[in-house]
């Protein structure tokens, strides 16, 4: 007879420090890179995806060149990915919101992974650090948002750790 396995469904699992401490720290240096990445989109009155969005190649090129096209949803655009990143990037940091945050990482990674994806035959005028097929660093760094995502690091270190705490009294004090 095969025994089920026992899960832990506490806020933060049964891992030792330093596995709960590198989790943290992959937390904080993608949402660093979210946040750092807005900023300076945000700061730099030249900036645009329109460039991004025209270089898109596969079955995004036609929604891409649309978006160009018009000037305001353009403007939506850059407003959504400059201030998507920041809010991200400060979820992440500050460990608040961190579900809605990874998921919100998670879904933009995947739209710049599909409007540019790394394959045979697709070559970008936007330099590039290496040679990539299938397997890029947006697709890499997805996947850590994923991981992120079954850990309960906002729980560990972070706003979300208070929050969790405060329902949990609340919850206390009313039975």
């Amino acid at each position: 007879m095969l025994k089920k396995p026992k899960f832990n469904f506490s806020p933060v699992p049964d891992y030792s420090t330093t596995q709960l401490t590198f989790l943290v720290i992959l937390r904080l240096l993608i949402g660093w890179h979210f946040f750092y990445e807005g900023f300076v989109k945000l700061f730099n009155p030249y900036w645009s995806s329109a460039g991004f969005l025209l270089e898109t190649q596969g079955i995004f090129k036609g929604l891409a060149s649309s978006i160009v096209a018009s000037p305001a949803a353009l403007r939506v655009v850059d407003f959504l990915n400059v201030w998507g990143l920041i809010l991200i990037g400060a979820g992440l940091i500050l460990g608040c919101l961190t579900r809605a945050a990874t998921l919100s990482g998670i879904f933009l990674l995947f739209l710049y992974y599909v409007f540019h994806p790394p394959l045979i035959g697709y070559t970008y005028a936007t330099p590039v650090e290496g040679s990539y097929l299938i397997v890029n660093k947006i697709l890499i760094e997805t996947f850590a948002l994923l991981v992120l995502l079954v850990f309960p690091t906002g729980g560990i270190i972070g706003i979300d750790r208070l929050i969790f705490r405060a329902k949990k009294t609340n919850k206390k004090r009313k039975k």
